[in-house]
């Protein structure tokens, strides 16, 4: 059944205050309600020209207990936006014109308002404490809405849960606002976290990735920001963020979550493990490990066992859950990184709780959800995302680099987003070589499309398939070919590990940095 049928507009307020009025007087109380504050304030906007601009953005008409009040105050803020002057005589104007002047008490009452109070001096405290008596009465209209569904046998007990989630969220979202900040505040702000920079000598102001060259540029993953990594399937998305999820986690200690809608938490635990004990993944998928690797397995897991690594494998995720989940695990493990893989499987919900428009509109709403989850809880948010098949269309191997407008099926990700990473595998279109003449293979490029705050450019890196992890070109010694049978006789590197590596790092388009520059 359907949890709320809502008309919109006037039969919406009435039908709502009609449902409130009989729950609280079954329970013997009025609702919670200031009318003596109500006319106050009410009267003060149409006594000085500058209350209003005061309490803008803190009320609204249905903030106000009394119809006859939000008709008055509708009145006062249509006045505000044909930017009109407030005083008695226009606001009656308006009523008349707008047809409710006698519904709301007529001239004098409207009169009468303004000897309520003698100055605006204290108005916003008014209208902040008439703004709880609402987030009161709307708590009250949900939670009895909730009690109700809930003794229905009809009802779908998620589209209950979603629905109190959703009324929850959105009485927060509209209604508890951050007050806007002076500047000498927001400079004192400045300061702090710059004194707190300076005594860092790695040059990270954020959570780092474990790759050089990408921290070098971003400083590592900001708080606040969403973080699009976009790459056409086998281009090693996941590969990239789990391997970004174990430097955070085994190396730096920074609590992270991965919500993996494609792959469950063993299938990527198995990838981790094959990275971090550098067998090869088919191995570790099959079981086909001999002693010697069984050993060097477990002499390798120790430090990822520790890690503060969370991994969330819900199948179908949708916007509410996802942010609800987040809450509750940034409340219980201080999370610093937030991981999706990947975007285009989660689900938007309308403001009917059903599918929201086409699919273009729901990956806008999914886009802007991850935005205000990475500024709620002042982490970053990584979110994978597939690419449109015009990669694949356009002519000549170098027209295989991925481009802003390859982004699939909404432009909102790329507005939304604060950086925009693209994976590029040259090998994987069979280009074994550069313009420069220098080998392509286990060549993995990540380019910095978009970056809000900072630079962009490409940073090349070794993509190392059979233990499906990203490193360092300065860090790789080219993986072993083999490894000694015996385990006794210790592991040792084949004869080709003292070879000189045929891959030449290519350095970042977007910088030359000096020998001055701080190492990483």
């Amino acid at each position: 059944m359907s949890i709320e049928n809502e008309q919109g507009g006037k039969g919406n307020i009435l039908s709502r205050k009609a449902r409130l009025t009989s729950t609280v007087s079954s329970m013997g109380k009025l609702p919670p309600q200031a009318l003596d504050l109500e006319e106050a304030v009410l009267g003060a906007l149409m006594l000085e020209k500058d209350a209003l601009s005061a309490v803008i953005d803190i009320l609204k008409p249905e903030i106000f207990y009394q119809e006859s009040h939000q008709k008055i105050f509708a009145a006062i803020h249509m006045l505000f936006e044909k930017s009109k002057p407030v005083d008695i005589l226009t606001v009656t104007a308006e009523l008349r014109q707008m047809g409710t002047l006698e519904m709301v008490g007529g001239a004098y009452y409207i009169t009468n308002l303004t000897n309520r109070v003698a100055s605006a001096a204290n108005i916003e405290y008014h209208a902040r404490i008439i703004s709880q008596k609402y987030i009161q009465r709307e708590l009250i209209r949900i939670s009895t809405d909730i009690i109700t569904n809930a003794y229905e046998d009809t009802t779908d007990i998620f589209d209950l849960l979603d629905h109190a989630e959703k009324g929850l969220f959105d009485i927060a979202q509209n209604n508890l606002r951050r007050d806007t900040q002076k500047m000498d505040d927001i400079i004192k702000q400045s300061l702090a976290t710059l004194e707190e920079l300076r005594t860092k000598t790695d040059g990270l102001t954020g959570v780092p990735t474990g790759f050089t060259g990408l921290d070098r540029i971003t400083g590592g993953w900001q708080k606040q920001d969403l973080v699009i990594i976009a790459a056409r399937p086998a281009m090693g998305k996941t590969a990239f963020v789990l391997t970004c999820a174990r430097n955070a986690t085994v190396d730096f200690q920074k609590p992270t979550v991965v919500f993996s809608l494609e792959m469950s938490s063993v299938q990527l635990v198995n990838r981790l493990i094959s990275g971090e004990a550098e067998i090869e993944q088919e191995k570790i998928r099959k079981g086909n490990l001999q002693e010697w690797e069984w050993q060097q397995l477990h002499s390798k897991i120790g430090r990822l066992t520790e890690a503060p690594l969370l991994i969330d494998d819900t199948p179908a995720l949708n916007i509410f859950e996802f942010r609800a989940k987040c809450r509750r695990l940034k409340s219980q493990y201080d999370i610093q990184l937030v991981i999706v893989d990947y975007l285009q499987l989660m689900h938007g919900k309308g403001e009917n709780g059903k599918g929201g428009g086409n699919r273009e509109q729901e990956i806008g709403s999914i886009s802007r959800a991850l935005k205000s989850v990475a500024k709620e809880l002042d982490v970053p948010v990584l979110a994978l995302s597939q690419l449109s098949r015009a990669v694949e269309s356009r002519p000549g191997l170098q027209g295989k680099r991925p481009m802003l407008s390859d982004l699939r099926e909404s432009g909102s990700i790329e507005q939304d987003a604060d950086m925009v990473l693209f994976l590029y595998r040259p090998e994987y279109y069979g280009i074994t070589e550069d313009e420069q003449g220098r080998s392509q293979a286990g060549i993995g490029e990540v380019i910095i499309a978009k970056h809000r705050n900072g630079e962009t450019g490409i940073v090349p890196l070794r993509f190392i398939g059979k233990f499906v992890k990203f490193t360092d070109l300065e860090e790789d010694f080219s993986a072993p070919t083999s490894f000694a049978a015996d385990p006794s006789a210790g592991m040792y590197p084949s004869k080709d590990f003292e070879k000189q590596s045929n891959v030449i790092i290519r350095p970042s388009k977007m910088d030359d940095y000096n020998d001055d520059d701080p190492p990483f």
